[in-house]
Formats: structure tokens, sequence, C-alpha cells
């Protein structure tokens, strides 16, 4: 049940006017059932002192493309109410004027573009206005039968408007319906949303919460559980199955859904969504159409829902998945071709919601934030369905109502304020050695331009305290970390598996993963031998392997670094079992190259040396030991490193994460088998 949030002894720390707007309006999209992601809009009229100092009245409202949970006073516009008023005296008005005559109306050239519903909020003769996408009222809206209803609910206090999308027109009937109605407390948008309206915030905003828990409770009390979306048919497979066959199939979906630019694939098994999925009506239900219009452009028309037989396992899910997403990309292309205007140009065709039985949702988008809002979305969608089927049938735009809201052009301006991407933007990046310095410095490197992370290491705690780090700084869902031993083929299965469900599958492996022994030749036991190739050599060999299939899987092609050392190509004194093991990465790697060409999987070393930064190795026995060799203190070992290179320089982990961006990236597209020393020059260490 949707409940108050308002907190006088809070509210009171906010200036009247704006500042208390922005209060309202992060409370109200604090509760997702109350309005959607990047939805509804808000309101305040005031008077303000324009630039010559004269009173003017104005209006404050939402800006084009912000979130109410989230934005801040910035992120409204003003504009004058004299200029805006007049308007309401026109008989139409197009979406492109509107839009160039707001622009005119605008107390500061700096603030954002206006709400797409501006003249809604302003033709409304109230100090405070709220327009929302309430669960409740949206069923209501949504049901065939929901202008009767709303009768028993609210009697004759609502002005119910029939479906048209937001502009000029949409603002006027709502304005000439409250009018009319001298008893009006709210309005109902038929497959759309609420708008209520108060002499001061807090009257507006309990306003808005009183009318939703109205229709919530009206609802509530029809709901049957055990009949709702017509009684269960599939039953939720364990969660270990579930998740298990999943990590399997993620890699093919995200494949399939990627046409020309990668997608990011989210994995929900929310209680909700397998009530639904499992349900009898879930397919005929979904396929109905969307539950509001702001849904649209984050989770099209439909979703696709996948029919498989459990029985069949991975395997069948796998074939039922591509044959689906196939089949809805070519009906989407119909779709478009049957609907679109002159100019248009067709967004991806994949689904970005996918449904299936027994398992739950998997949504798609270009990050993990992205795919994320498209989940949230769809469970908004699925408390709507679950409400409208419970007062009547539930109904949605036609096709060319969905298409036109779709396609919008005022719509797709939201598309345009998204910062550009970047060059690993849509891309994954699995990490051994995830908590070190070089592994640390590379997941920075790599999602300061875009990508997501998964930072692998035995250090489960220094991994989480690196994503913490990471995601604090870059959005939530950046960064992962698991626990992972290379050596271990049931946890390197299972890592892999893991980044499958975070994120649909990985693009770029960095096997850096390490540690270093020093002894004499004849003093080498058999224990370190074994050491040095069970981690530097079958551990790289593992995750290698297992990624590969993973790449081949998505046929996106992929790219793999493996950090190797000088000593992948130099005979270091005292070190036999770790510079033969690094020969063997450096040829393992050329050897996976030979093969990954043909699936456009690129392999390429780096031969770095001496990395004392942030280093577990190097603040390990391994110093000591070194330093030894060389007849040194310890603490002279930097200075010796920086007096045996050509440029007089020390290496750092930055400079290594540089050239593992640089392969990773496009700029290396077409380079493949090579290896790039790091090493700020050593002679005995060039390659021959």
């Amino acid at each position: 049940m949707v409940q108050s949030l308002w907190n006088n002894a809070e509210a009171s720390k906010h200036k009247a006017g704006v500042e208390e707007l922005v209060y309202r309006s992060n409370l109200i999209g604090s509760d997702r059932s109350v309005c959607n992601w990047g939805g509804g809009n808000t309101s305040l009229k005031t008077v303000e002192k324009d630039f010559r100092g004269r009173d003017v009245e104005v209006m404050w409202v939402k800006g084009s493309g912000s979130d109410l949970a989230t934005m801040k006073a910035q992120h409204f516009t003003g504009l004058r109410l004299e200029d805006i008023r007049p308007l309401i005296e026109r008989d139409e008005m197009p979406d492109e004027e509107m839009v160039a005559y707001l622009s005119h109306c605008m107390i500061d050239s700096k603030h954002p573009r206006a709400s797409i519903e501006t003249l809604l909020h302003a033709f409304l003769p109230y100090p405070h206005v709220d327009h929302t996408h309430p669960d409740a009222i949206i069923s209501l809206c949504c049901a065939d039968n929901g202008k009767e209803i709303a009768k028993e609910i609210y009697g004759d206090t609502f002005v119910w408007v029939p479906y048209i999308r937001p502009g000029f027109t949409l603002s006027k009937m709502i304005a000439e319906g409250v009018k009319n109605n001298p008893n009006a407390q709210l309005v109902l948008m038929e497959k759309h949303g609420l708008v209520t309206w108060g002499e001061t915030s807090e009257a507006c905003y309990n306003q808005t919460i009183a009318m939703i828990q109205k229709a919530e409770s009206y609802i509530n009390e029809r709901i049957q559980e055990d009949r709702v979306f017509g009684g269960r048919q599939a039953e939720t497979l364990p969660e270990e199955e579930r998740k298990a066959i999943l990590a399997e199939v993620m890699p093919v979906i995200r494949g399939a859904v990627s046409d020309g630019k990668k997608m990011i694939c989210t994995y929900d098994d929310g209680d909700d969504v397998l009530q639904f999925v499992n349900s009898k009506n879930a397919k005929e239900l979904s396929q109905v159409g969307a539950a509001c219009p702001d849904h649209l452009v984050h989770t099209k028309r439909v979703p696709l829902y996948v029919e498989w037989a459990p029985s069949t396992g991975a395997a069948g899910l796998k074939e039922a998945v591509r044959s689906g997403i196939e089949a809805y990309k070519e009906e989407y292309k119909a779709y478009f071709e049957r609907n679109k205007h002159e100019g248009d140009v067709m967004f991806e065709a994949a689904p970005r919601v996918i449904l299936i039985p027994g398992i739950g949702m998997v949504n798609t988008g270009k990050s993990v934030a992205m795919a994320g809002v498209s989940g949230a979305l769809y469970h908004r969608a699925i408390a709507v369905m679950k409400g409208a089927t419970a007062l009547g049938e539930f109904v949605s735009l036609n096709e060319n109502e969905s298409y036109n809201v779709e396609y919008w052009p005022l719509e797709l301006y939201k598309l345009t304020l998204a910062p550009a991407e970047a060059e690993f933007s849509r891309k994954v990046a699995f990490i051994t050695g995830g908590a070190g310095g070089i592994g640390s410095e590379t997941a920075r490197r790599l999602v300061s331009e875009g990508a997501h992370v998964v930072l692998a290491d035995l250090n489960l705690e220094g991994a989480e305290k690196v994503a913490a780090e990471i995601n604090a700084q870059y959005g939530e869902g950046r960064a992962k970390a698991v626990k992972m031993d290379v050596t271990s083929e049931e946890m390197v299965i299972a890592a892999l598996g893991e980044t499958a469900l975070a994120y649909g599958g990985v693009d770029i492996i960095v096997n850096n993963a390490g540690l270093a022994t020093s002894s004499p030749f004849d003093e080498t036991s058999l224990k370190e031998w074994n050491l040095n190739m069970n981690v530097l050599g079958t551990g790289y060999f593992l995750v290698a392997r297992e990624a590969f299939k993973q790449m081949k899987e998505q046929g996106l092609g992929g790219s793999m670094i493996f950090v190797g050392s000088k000593n992948s190509v130099y005979a270091g004194k005292n070190v036999t079992a770790y510079s033969s093991v690094k020969a063997l990465e450096a040829h393992l790697a050329r050897c996976i190259a030979a093969e990954g060409g043909e699936h456009d999987i690129r392999v390429n070393t780096i031969l770095p040396d001496a990395i004392l930064q942030g280093s577990a190795i190097w603040n390990s026995n391994w110093r000591n030991e070194r330093a030894a060799a060389y007849g040194i203190e310890p603490d002279q070992l930097e200075e010796h490193y920086r007096k045996r290179t050509t440029l007089l320089v020390n290496i750092y982990p930055k400079d290594v994460a540089e050239g593992i961006a640089f392969f990773a990236s496009s700029k290396a597209e077409k380079t493949t088998g090579c290896m790039l020393t790091i090493d700020g020059g050593v002679p005995a260490a060039f390659t021959r």
C-alpha cells in the first residue's frame, strides 16, 4: 500500500518555492509504484523577480529528461505564465510549434527544455500540480470498464479524459474538464495516469497519495491471489537449477539481441515476475501492449514471451530463445514498416524484455542501468495488469498509438540528453587478480570509458572494496566482485557463469592473476614449480578456455589480454619456474589467437617489468629474494630497476592498464597474437 512519506521536520528545512518542489518531487519519485522512472512531472506557480527587478508570475515545471526521484533545482524550468496562459484560447497547436513557443517563455535560457506536459500544468489554475503514473491508477485506467469503476471509487469528483498523446490538445481537454466539474479533485487519464493539485506543496502531495490509496484499496479487495493472471500453469525451477540454466543461455540471448551494437543483459526472478511468467494468461496478457506510454521507449510495445519445456534443459532454452528473438525482430521490423513516418529511423528490433516460464525475466539495455530501467518498468507493468484484470479486462494503446509514442520526436529528444557512448560502452571485462595493483587500475581505466567490469580474486574483500569504489563513482552495477581461484576449474566456470548472469556475457578478458617465486635452479622444489605452473599456466588456460566458450556462444567476438612479463622472453636468474611459465603464457596466447581469429576473438600479451606499486607479490618475500639476487637492499629495488631501463623510468600499474586498454580497444581491432613490452626498455628483454 502506498504511504505518505511527507515529513514536516524535513520539509521545513527546504525554502518555500523551488526547494520545496524538489522535496515533493523526490518523495513522489522515490516510490516507483507512484511514478515511473523518468516519468511524471510536478509544478509550482509563484512570483519571481525578473532580470529588471519586476514581479512576474512564474511556473516552475520539471525539465525534460530528468527523473523525479533524483532531480534537483537545476532540473526545473521557469516559465512566464503571462506568456503561456493565452494559449488556451487556441484551437490547436502542433508539438513543434509548442516547443518553440515555450522556449521563448523561459526566464533563463540555461534552464532545461520544459516537460512535454508543461501546458497541462499551466492551464490548471492551482499553485501546485502533480502528474504521476501510479500502478493502481493505471490499473483503473487500463481496465475496459475503468470509467464505470472510477464512479464507484470517486463519485463525481473525477474527470475522465480519453487517451490522447500528451501535448496541447490533451492539456486543454484536462483544463476544460476540470473547469466544467466544480467537484473535481483529480483527473484520470485513460491508459496513462493521474493529475492532482493543491494550494500548498504538502496539500498537493497528500492529495496524490490519498487518490492512489482509494484505488489501491478498491483493487486489493478484489484480487484473489490463487486466480491472478488465470492461475498458475508452470512451476518455478529451483533457484540453483534456473540460475545454472540461465548462466549457459544468457550469452546466447546477448548475442541474439546485439544487432550492430552490443547490449547488456540482466536477470530478474522477483516473486511478482515469477508469478506472472508462470501463469496461464501470461502469454496473452503480455502481448496486449504497454501498460503506460512512458514505458514504450524502454520496454517496447510488447515483450518476448518464450515458450519452452523445462525438460529440454539449457539446450532446449537456447533454441527457444534463438528462434523467439529472431521471430520478434522480424515482427518488429514489420511493425515499423506498417507505421513509420517519413524520416523515421528504426531502433534495434530486438526485445528489451524477455519472459521465460519457470525462470524469470531477462532485460536488455545499453548499460546495466538501462537494462535495469526496462526491468523496473516491467515490474510496474505486471502490477498494472494484476490490478486491471482484477477489475475487468486489461486494455492498452493500439499499435499505431504505441508507435506514435515510441517514435514521437518529443520523447526521442530525451534520449539525446544521454551522455555520448565511449570506447568500452556496452562491453564487459573480466579481470583476474582484480584486487591487486594492475587489476584494480585496469578496472578503473576500462570503466572510465564505459565498461562494466568483473573483479575476480581470491582476495574477495579486496575485490569488493575496489568494486564499491567504482560503483560509488560510476553508478551501481558497473563493477562486480567474485571470489575465484584460477587453479580451480569449478570456481572459474562459476565465476564466468556469474558474469553471464550479471551482464549477459563477456567481451574482454584480462588474465592478470599472479604470483612469483625465486630460487636457484638446483634448489627449485617440485612444489614451487607446480605452484607457478598451476597459477600462471593452468590458471590462465582455464580462464581463457571458459571465456572462449562464452565468446563463441555470443558470436560477438572478443579480446583477451594476458599480462606476461619481461621474463616471457628473458631467462631471468634464479626464477626458472616463473620465467618458464611466463614463456608458456605468451605462447598459449598465440595458440588461442590462431584459433580465435575466425570468431573475431583477439588475444594479445603485455610484457611489463618490475611493477612494485600496489602489488601483493612485491610486498611478499619476493622483494627480498630479488634484492638478494642482485646483491642490494630491498629498499634499493625501485632505483635499481629504474636505472636498468633505457628510458630511466619506473613502471606503474597505470602504465600497464594503458597497454591493456589499447589491446582491448577498437584501435587494436586488427591486432592479435602480439606482444607489447611496457618495461621502460630493458635491452636484455628486447624481442628478437
